[in-house]
């Protein structure tokens, strides 16, 4: 039989996991109709942006941003196709080829960030002191190391 406290733990998380939802929804609805690309896109491109000026490969950026290798190759491809990112071959093995931001990408990148800011200017995140944003990114490194 579950505990108080098991019972009040698993309410949070499914709180949790319903409110980070409706955030994802409503950044994905903010970047969709101003820019044209997915809140997963803007995650693809702002880790490209905050890695390695080489590239990254697909697995690395399925791993950073919670998405299947496949899902990035399917999310990169019409990006490549507008310019926003390129892809550098490796010669020997087609699976280490690495993906790069472009210069358009970066111009969309910095816009689509403005959107992102704007869709939380009234989010009550940001009624939180800095103590308690950092406990609360605190507990959030917690649960995805465990």
């Amino acid at each position: 039989m579950k505990s108080k406290q098991q019972k009040i733990t698993e309410n949070l998380v499914l709180e949790f996991l319903d409110a980070a939802g409706v955030v994802e929804r409503r950044l994905d609805s903010a970047l969709s109709y101003t820019r044209g690309i997915s809140f997963s896109e803007f995650r693809l491109l702002r880790t490209l942006a905050l890695g390695n000026a080489t590239g990254a490969s697909r697995v690395d950026l399925a791993h950073a941003v919670g998405l299947t290798p496949s899902a990035v190759t399917r999310a990169l491809k019409p990006m490549e196709k507008l310019g926003y990112v390129k892809t550098v071959s490796n010669k020997r093995d087609a699976r280490q080829s690495l993906a790069q931001l472009t210069d358009g990408g970066r111009v969309l990148l910095k816009d689509a960030e403005g959107v992102f800011h704007d869709t939380f200017l009234s989010s009550p995140l940001n009624e939180l002191s800095s103590a308690e944003v950092e406990a609360f990114q605190t507990r959030l490194e917690e649960l995805k190391r465990r």
